[in-house]
């Protein structure tokens, strides 16, 4: 034990000497941008060392905190990361599924098909004799087995994000892509939608069968061999329904997949409706993505960092709301621009933002969360805006579901795209959510379940997964908001240095 000991100092001393002489204040001002996610191909101090021995130079520094668990999940991402070099799954070389040929393809669909060297039997009937040099080499040297990727869980804080994003920043494979996992769901529907319109009218008594979900997951693998997923959660059927084809198609196209989660994913849409089909799923993302266990009972967002100044008021304190005022206006004071209404597009939709001022936006809660707003649309404010003043933030009831859920994905989307947030509530934040008893309307509820004599099983489907998962959510909120008010993360936020 003494023996390691002296190794470790050693080995910290030299990280240190090393620190201080080849780290230009450059590099060192990156750092933060790969942990939280900005670097795009390979950091620069890549070539500096490993993903371990990167890990021990921030350990050394004072910049994280030695962990256990951290170091065993970082050996298993830097083996993967030594494979993902290397690696690629093109050309995707599949045989055409047969629930695709149902109905005849459009041409945007042969198009994208084309592009992965999918074809008919006729067409590979017509062709064999001019692949079959092509076919011979094939079967000769076979395409190797996708690695497997990893699906890291635990509480919030305990540095799941930031060893993925490690990991990310390292991966030097220009085929890689980071979204988060609501982000991602969006596009995927967007696709499928897109898909759909552009079939050929269904004709009077001909039934025509397509399934745009693998074609969908083709086209996804043709643009990356590397998806790494923040916030892995599954809480809307829409999404549960089609989880198991899509993953089934990625893997089955080579894609490799890490993801961060809070659950484990015998716990993923927990309580859910018709989760019996979702089931199916947790086998397939297990068998390609071992799990990884955070599990530190730490929460690193809480330890002691530098403020940036007060960024979260409560509406009871005295001139609170003079405060803010006067926030807004120092921050649109740097701005060259006037005060102003926006009007944003997402997705052919208006979403008006009443009081804006170049990358400033002062919003109330109402607007954000008490209209039907989505991830697209909060996704689109984070795009146009760095910093975004939150008023108006109510003591949030376990009853209020919706705007829970809202505030949630809001403050999941900022926190993903770097948006500077300050905050008008009214509650300190570590009691932001009261989990009391009952409100009247939930009572109502419960009496009318009752009545109804739905079964057990049906009424904690209707309560516990709509509670469970906002209580859950909430949680890492209340984490992330934690470090949104911090100095570092401020700095970070800020466009105009980039």
């Amino acid at each position: 034990m003494a023996a390691y000991r002296l190794r470790w100092t050693t080995r910290c001393l030299l990280r240190l000497t090393f620190k201080e002489t080849s780290l230009s204040r450059g590099v060192c001002c990156e750092l933060f941008k790969a942990v939280r996610g900005h670097a795009s191909v390979s950091a620069p101090w890549a070539a500096h060392g490993g993903l371990i021995r990167h890990y021990d130079r921030l350990v050394c520094s004072g910049s994280l905190r030695e962990d256990d668990k951290q170091r065993v999940a970082l050996l298993q991402l830097e083996q993967l990361n030594r494979v993902m070099t290397d690696y690629t799954n093109i050309p995707i070389l599949l045989p055409q599924p047969k629930d695709c040929l149902h109905s005849q393809p459009t041409s945007e669909l042969k198009n994208n098909t084309s592009k992965v060297n999918l074809r008919s039997p006729a067409e590979k009937k017509s062709n064999e004799k001019e692949d079959g040099d092509v076919d011979n080499t094939q079967e000769e040297s076979p395409k190797p087995h996708p690695p497997h990727g990893y699906y890291i869980h635990g509480d919030v804080g305990t540095g799941k994000t930031m060893l993925m994003d490690l990991f990310y920043s390292f991966v030097e494979n220009r085929r890689k892509k980071r979204v988060h996992f609501n982000a991602f769901m969006l596009d995927v529907h967007r696709r499928i939608h897109k898909l759909k319109q552009s079939l050929p009218k269904r004709r009077i008594g001909k039934m025509t069968m397509y399934d745009p979900i693998f074609p969908v997951a083709m086209e996804i693998a043709e643009e990356t061999c590397l998806l790494c997923f923040d916030e892995f959660q599954v809480v809307d059927i829409a999404d549960a329904v089609i989880l198991k084809q899509l993953f089934e198609g990625l893997f089955k196209c080579g894609v490799v997949v890490v993801a961060t989660s809070n659950r484990p994913p015998e716990e993923l849409y927990k309580n859910g409706l018709q989760r019996t089909a979702f089931v199916p799923f947790i086998g397939v993302l297990k068998e390609h993505c071992p799990t990884v266990s955070l599990d530190t009972g730490i929460d690193y967002r809480t330890r002691e960092m530098e403020a940036a100044g007060k960024l979260y008021y409560i509406s009871s304190e005295p001139d609170a709301e003079n405060a803010v005022n006067t926030l807004f206006e120092g921050l649109a004071y740097r701005q060259n621009d006037v005060t102003r209404p926006r009007v944003l597009n997402v997705q052919g939709r208006e979403v008006t933002l009443s009081r804006t001022c170049g990358t400033i936006a002062d919003c109330t809660f109402p607007e954000l969360c008490e209209r039907p707003l989505g991830a697209g649309d909060y996704l689109e404010i984070a795009r146009q805006f760095d910093t975004v003043i939150i008023r108006n933030v109510p003591h949030f009831r376990v009853g209020m579901k919706d705007q829970a859920r809202r505030f949630t994905t809001l403050i999941d989307t900022f926190y993903d795209q770097k948006v500077r947030v300050a905050i008008l509530a009214d509650a300190p934040l570590h009691r932001l959510l009261d989990q009391g008893p009952m409100t009247g309307g939930e009572a109502r509820d419960r009496l009318m379940i009752d009545e109804l004599g739905l079964t057990d099983e049906a009424s904690e489907r209707l309560t516990l997964f709509t509670a469970d998962e906002e209580v859950f959510a909430f949680q890492r909120t209340i984490s992330r908001l934690t470090e949104m008010q911090t100095e570092q993360y401020w700095l970070s936020g800020d466009r105009s240095r980039a």
